[in-house]
């Protein structure tokens, strides 16, 4: 399973752990620095900006790249409520946009 590496934000320290799934599920699992609301591709708090690793991640649904599209975000942000991790070896780097660090 790869490794997350969350950037420290307001929420919390830097963070690394191993995971897949749902980022959504290891975020609270793991009490990562990204901000949820809504989990449901409807808010944008949990934007994120993959910094390296995004090939470790399933392709963004019709909900969540209509709300990408509407934010303006670059190719390289995602919802984490809405990302999923896949199964292998790997090395995925997250900085939580919603704070502005």
């Amino acid at each position: 399973m790869p490794t997350i590496s969350f950037e420290a934000s307001s929420l919390g320290p830097a963070l690394s752990v191993d995971g897949e799934g749902a980022l959504i599920d290891i975020c609270d699992s793991e009490n990562a620095p990204v901000g949820f609301s809504c989990r449901a591709a409807a808010c944008a708090t949990c934007q994120i900006e993959i910094l390296a690793g995004a090939e470790h991640l399933e392709s963004p649904g019709p909900d969540e790249k209509e709300l990408l599209s509407m934010l303006g975000a670059t190719e390289t942000e995602r919802l984490a409520c809405q990302a999923v991790v896949r199964r292998g070896p790997g090395l995925i780097r997250i900085r939580w946009v919603g704070d502005g660090m």
